[in-house]
């Protein structure tokens, strides 16, 4: 079977790698290959940027107004609404992602782009009070400049779509590196910015791997900001590589968020809740849910329903609309699972469920599988209750207290995301309050609206997506001193 081909986006056309370089892109429910892609170098992404530097000067997209620059991503928004079949098999294709998932997630992903069009011409300066009777002074809020967007595998247009949509709100222009193992998509996305007007070289596309493209990327001169979705190791490369330039960082990173059930919850619902943070993407998720705090006395009972419902999770085909698991998007990801799993028991865990690789009714489907697996850990300090898995792994602990939950749920170098599942609105909010999380879910998981901010706090890092916040901090501020006075300058040796 030939292999569909695809080519970068630059300047607001379709190119290949000046090398002629490409690779394949596999497809992880069967574990072969389906596209290939250019493979970019350093002087490839410095063509991207260069073009998005010019037209970040250029007279075509600055002397457009914010309310022009608005339009223009409704106009997005409208055609990948049109286009939300296409986006979403593409996606389900190259990472595995359930299509039912995707075709919900690219169906709600056009009000991302009407949202920051709304806000394009809402970004305002401030005139001072200032103390200085002959002075006026004010504040302008001006896009940064050109903008690096590194996007991971797991959700590519959703985690695209929280930083371009921002981005060009503001004014900036874009080269996106996405993953090289999901790139399709985001080229398509980049020629529906072509088809909406977006002027030549305001977004770009250059694909490829992190150590080559990737580095060329966050390390040029010319990006002024770096926003980069992914896992802590690579970000430390991104920090280090912003040194060259001094760029600007927005960093959403991995997690290790705890769902926190007490024994006024519901617990069917918490139990849902949970199967949604924790199996849905299989696993492959930053705000996976994977940590189970667990009050003693309904402990067993959850568990053993968890348990019973991930005997029943439907494994199989992504594009099948009746499967509810599909192919984790990597073999990488798939040893790092059975990994941390095989060293959870050797650790003394207790398997409940899962634990290995499924058998598929289909003989086709030899790609990356992984059941729904989940533990019983015997401490808190154990590898599992501490290490990101990027899996479909869930691991389960008891507490007494509340005191002791909150301790649990904040014993963690991450602070992505938590679950609370109470009837009790006073614990609700104290938890809000005292848990070490940039999103909180209570009684609900795995929510996002354009207008509620993302982001964490320790290694999960900082800046934060979406809302009013995102278009704010693709900007800078600048102040402007204007002088009332007709007198003469006095001693120009004294600072005012």
């Amino acid at each position: 079977m030939s292999l569909q081909r695809f080519q970068m986006f630059i300047r607001g056309e379709v190119c290949d790698a000046t090398n002629d370089a490409r690779y394949d892109s596999m497809d992880p429910a069967t574990a072969s290959a389906w596209a290939t892609f250019p493979d970019a170098s350093a002087a490839d992404v410095d063509i991207a940027v260069k073009a998005a530097e010019q037209a970040f000067y250029g007279k075509e997209w600055r002397s457009l107004t914010a309310t022009a620059r608005g339009k223009l991503l409704r106009k997005l928004g409208d055609l990948i609404s049109e286009n939300t079949e296409l986006l979403a098999q593409l996606e389900s294709q190259e990472n595995g992602k359930l299509i039912r998932e995707t075709r919900g997630q690219v169906g709600y992903l056009p009000e991302f782009f009407y949202y920051m069009a709304g806000l394009a011409d809402k970004v305002e300066g401030e005139t001072l009070p200032i103390d200085k009777p002959d002075m006026m002074a004010y504040t302008i809020r001006e896009p940064i400049g050109v903008v690096a967007a590194i996007i991971p595998w797991n959700s590519p247009l959703y985690l695209t779509a929280i930083k371009v949509a921002p981005a060009l709100a503001a004014g900036n222009t874009v080269v996106i590196k996405p993953s090289e193992h999901a790139s399709a998509s985001i080229i398509e996305l980049a020629k529906l910015a072509q088809q909406a007007g977006f002027p030549a070289g305001v977004l770009n596309v250059v694909t490829g791997f992190g150590p080559t493209a990737g580095s060329a990327l966050t390390s040029h001169p010319l990006v002024r900001h770096i926003a980069f979705t992914g896992g802590s190791a690579t970000a430390r490369h991104v920090v280090r590589a912003s040194a060259e330039n001094f760029a600007h960082l927005s960093l959403e990173l991995g997690g290790k968020s705890p769902q926190i059930v007490f024994p006024d919850a519901d617990i069917d619902s918490a139990v849902n809740g949970i199967v949604a943070g924790v199996f849905a993407a299989s696993g492959q998720s930053c705000v996976a849910g994977s940590r189970l705090l667990i009050h003693e006395s309904i402990y067993e009972e959850v568990v053993q329903k968890i348990a019973d419902r991930a005997a029943r999770i439907q494994i199989g085909n992504p594009k099948d609309a009746a499967t509810e698991m599909g192919p984790m998007t990597t073999e990488a990801q798939l040893n790092i699972a059975e990994k941390l799993v095989a060293t959870a028991l050797e650790e003394g865990a207790t398997l409940r469920h899962g634990g290995q690789r499924p058998e598929l009714g289909d003989a086709s489907l030899t790609g990356w599988y992984y059941q729904p697996t989940l533990l019983e850990c015997p401490k808190p300090s154990d590898t599992l209750m501490q290490e990101e898995v990027f899996g479909p792994v869930a691991a389960a602990i008891p507490f007494k207290t509340e005191e002791e939950a909150l301790a649990l749920a904040n014993d963690s170098r991450f602070g992505l995301a938590a679950g609370i599942w109470t009837r009790d609105l006073a614990r609700a909010h104290r938890l809000c309050r005292d848990v070490r999380s940039g999103i909180i879910w209570v009684n609900t998981y795995r929510v996002v609206s354009a207008m509620a901010p993302i982001g964490g706090f320790g290694e999960s890092g900082y800046g934060r997506e979406c809302g009013i916040d995102a278009v704010l901090s693709y900007t800078e501020k600048k102040t402007v001193w204007i002088n009332l006075s007709d007198t003469p300058m006095a001693d120009p040796f004294v600072m005012r």
